[in-house]
This record gives C-alpha cells, sequence and structure tokens, in this order.
C-alpha cells in the first residue's frame, strides 16, 4: 500500500488548458525526478475549471523528502507563478492509504467515488459484496501532514474507489466523472 495524494484544483475560468499544458510539460517530469510517483491526471467531466490528479509515495518519510526536492528544486522555482496564477484553490486534498490507481490505458471517462461510511464495519460489508481489486479502494490516512506547506482536508475518515459500482447505502460525499489527460 502507498501513501496516495487525491487533489482537487478549482481554477480560474478557462484556465484548465493552461494549467494542464504546464502540468505535462514541466510537473510531470519534475515530479519524478524528485521521487513522485504521478498518477492520473484529469479533467472534471462536470465542472470545466476543476483539474484532478494522483500523486503517490512508498511511505510518509519518503512524501515528505520528495515534497522537500520538489517544492524547493529548480523546476518549481521557475514555474510556480505560472501554476499558481490558474488556481483560485488548490488545497482540497485528501491524503490516503491504497493501491494507487494504475489508469486503463483505453479508458474515455473514470469515475471516482467518495464516501464517508457510518462505521468500518457497514463499509466493509459493501465493500465485500461490490468492491474488488479493479476499484482500486483507499482510505483516509490519519497521521499528520509532515510537509503542511501544502494542505490536505483533516476530520474524514473517507473512502475512495475508481470505477462503476452499486452505490453504498449511505450518502456520497462526491461522484467525480474524469476525462484522462493524454499526452502525445
Amino acid at each position: 500500500m502507498s501513501i496516495v495524494e487525491l487533489r482537487q484544483y478549482t481554477l480560474h475560468p478557462g484556465a484548465r488548458e493552461t494549467l494542464i499544458e504546464l502540468f505535462e510539460r514541466e510537473f510531470v517530469t519534475g515530479q519524478q525526478d524528485a521521487g513522485i510517483t504521478v498518477g492520473g491526471r484529469f479533467r472534471d467531466l462536470d465542472d470545466p475549471d476543476r483539474f484532478v490528479w494522483l500523486r503517490a509515495f512508498p511511505d510518509l518519510t519518503h512524501r515528505r523528502r520528495a515534497l522537500e526536492a520538489f517544492y524547493t528544486g529548480p523546476v518549481w522555482r521557475a514555474h510556480r507563478e505560472a501554476a499558481n496564477a490558474t488556481m483560485l484553490d488548490s488545497d482540497d486534498v485528501l491524503l490516503l492509504r491504497g493501491p494507487g490507481y494504475p489508469l486503463p490505458p483505453d479508458a474515455r471517462e473514470v469515475g471516482a467515488t467518495i464516501c464517508v461510511p457510518p462505521d468500518a464495519g457497514a463499509f466493509d460489508a459493501y465493500a465485500d459484496r461490490h468492491l474488488n481489486r479493479g476499484h482500486a479502494l483507499h482510505r483516509t490516512e490519519h497521521a499528520v501532514n509532515d510537509f503542511p506547506r501544502l494542505p490536505v482536508r483533516t476530520g474524514l475518515d473517507a473512502r475512495v474507489w475508481f470505477g462503476p459500482a452499486e452505490p453504498p447505502p449511505w450518502p456520497v460525499l462526491q461522484h467525480l466523472r474524469l476525462e484522462p489527460v493524454r499526452t502525445g
């Protein structure tokens, strides 16, 4: 299991493609060079001003070191002003523990469900019946965020999975319909 960040950025109107182009050109390789696994990058199909993406780390110690390396390094220093100029909010971040999400190569749309079940037993019973390995189930990582420069949401015991599934028997916090960013 990895430490995974599910990051949702609210952007200035019309700025999403600008951020995606910058992100793909500079930040994917820049983060990989710092030891970060950059996962799927997505356009939110229901919000033209939202960019959603995943990144993963083997553990929390590696996360802190990799984030320090990237955010004090030359790539971020050179492009942070351009990136930040596209964003209204970059603090909607869930810190999760899970397998990561290997994006199927032919995926045109990906669903992501975020819920807060009433209790772990109820969720485990639901998951046993309706989710499989392909859903890449993630759970909130409750450890202290040791890189406070980048806030994460706290006070939430969330479950996140990808792909279609029987709706859970309690309210869903958020269901995302996502289009993968394609490069090349």
